[in-house]
């Protein structure tokens, strides 16, 4: 059998493949030293390793081609694999075939993590079992063991996921299509990737659906599944919804409503996770957790890291992780999520994606914006356009590095401020993901403490 991308699930395919009896060629376009971790924890299994290319012999001469995701489907190596007949499988697609318990599968264009994150909180908060894994960094082929028919599986699904994926989960999530991976996708494309988790649900299952998203709404015809809306805008129709209504967050199941919290008591900032706090109601909800122990998970739940994440305050600045965010939308979101000044990093290796709005929105909210990396002069020019088009002169400065654009938001920066990461850009210029950035902005912020001689505080300030 081939392994086609050793990553976190082809690490996971070869372990669950090989502790059942099979040979296994890893294949990937990366070098020996590029996967040198990875092959240390495949250490003493039986496996070949064919690196340095994804070769047409190491797919075409395999019992079963298990792909990646991430790994195009237009791949040489794969498509002469599926003209030859050789089985094409993946993580996901192997894991929704052999597992006996009940699936929640939750996608988005943002998001997923944080709502994934959340209902696997309300399940241990009701103490339900359960298991979390897929996309948010957890391979899944290594949970069967622990999964019986009584287990809950709360999944992050990602598009790439999804295009393998085969069935569909009993509860099935959809938070919101915006444009992204249009450097890889057509829109049309993108959108039929995230419809197919829909797809292969019948009539006892039940699809969770945003009533604010345009395109998740018309995804309520495609689907013989109960739909279960959620909204922070307005009271959706239906036997089932969670929504917002006067500053408070509601389930309604039948004629009866209750009141969970109030939009005080969430932990998390930005009207998008008021959004992704209602999705993880109607899901947890949805599969019958009371609501006493939704609301308790909701008021202690924990930010992930890298989605609005707090670092600490220098000289009075508080400092934001928010790496994630690799689209612009995803930034204008992280912007608002604040009242003070900002100082707003950008940059990256640009997804051809479309910066008006955001231009404008920055234009109109920060006290200066720093761009660094690949798109830096991208970002400029569209920077520079709105603030021209407004009259509002913004400070802009470009830079190479994020170590750079730190320095600069440094000295933009003023009392009272917040500097945000924010980047609306892949990593992939100069970092392998958005964790390792986002990693590598904590250091920059630490190392500017210390040679600013400030103590870098480790809770937010209180506005308000």
């Amino acid at each position: 059998m081939t392994v086609l991308g050793l990553g976190i699930e082809g690490v996971d395919v070869v372990r669950y493949l090989a502790a059942h009896g099979a040979t296994v060629t890893v294949s990937d376009s990366r070098s020996p030293e590029e996967l040198s971790t990875r092959i240390t924890e495949l250490e003493g299994l039986p496996v070949r390793f064919s690196l340095g290319g994804n070769r047409v012999d190491d797919a075409v001469s395999a019992d079963l081609l298990m792909v990646s995701q991430g790994v195009p489907l237009t791949l040489p190596a794969v498509e002469a694999a599926r003209e030859r007949g050789v089985p094409i499988s993946s993580m996901t697609r192997l894991f929704l075939e052999r597992c006996p318990g009940i699936v929640i599968g939750i996608t988005g264009s943002s998001g997923k993590t944080t709502t994934t994150a959340l209902v696997g909180a309300m399940f241990t908060a009701a103490g339900r079992k359960h298991v979390v894994g897929g996309n948010i960094g957890v391979g899944l082929l290594g949970l069967l063991e622990r999964i019986t028919p009584e287990t809950s599986v709360v999944l992050e699904m990602s598009h790439t996921q999804l295009e393998t994926a085969g069935r569909s989960p009993h509860i099935a999530c959809v938070l919101n299509v915006t444009p992204n991976h249009l450097d890889r996708y057509e829109w049309e494309e993108y959108i039929g990737l995230k419809l197919r988790i829909l797809q292969g649900q019948q009539r006892g299952d039940i699809a969770v659906l945003n009533l604010d998203d345009e395109v998740t709404c018309a995804f309520a015809t495609e689907t013989p599944a109960r739909i279960v809306w959620f909204s922070s805008h307005r009271v959706p129709n239906g036997d089932a919804a969670a929504y917002l209504r006067e500053e408070s967050l509601i389930w309604r199941q039948g004629s009866v409503e209750t009141k969970l919290l109030a939009v005080d008591d969430v932990p998390l900032r930005g009207a998008h996770n008021i959004e992704n706090v209602l999705a993880a109601i109607a899901i947890a909800c949805s599969a019958g957790l009371e609501s006493d122990a939704v609301a308790r998970a909701i008021r202690e739940f924990q930010p992930v890291p890298h989605r609005l994440e707090f670092v600490g305050t220098v000289a009075g600045v508080d400092y934001y992780n928010d790496s994630i965010a690799t689209t612009p939308e995803r930034a204008q979101a992280g912007l608002r999520s604040y009242q003070e000044p900002v100082v707003l990093l950008l940059g990256g290796r640009e997804k051809h994606l479309p910066m008006e709005d955001l231009a404008q929105e920055a234009v109109e909210r920060c006290r200066a914006v720093v761009c660094f990396g690949e798109a830096a002069s991208l970002l400029d020019e569209a920077l520079s356009y709105a603030s021209g088009q407004s009259g509002r002169e913004l400070p802009i400065e470009r830079v190479e590095t994020l170590d750079e654009a730190v320095e600069a938001a440094n000295l933009h920066a003023q009392k009272g401020d917040v500097v945000l990461l924010s980047p609306a850009c892949a990593s992939y210029d100069a970092y392998a993901n958005f964790e390792e950035r986002g990693e590598d902005f904590r250091r920059i912020v630490r190392s500017l403490a210390a040679k600013g001689g400030n103590q870098l505080s480790r809770s937010p300030r209180r506005v308000g």
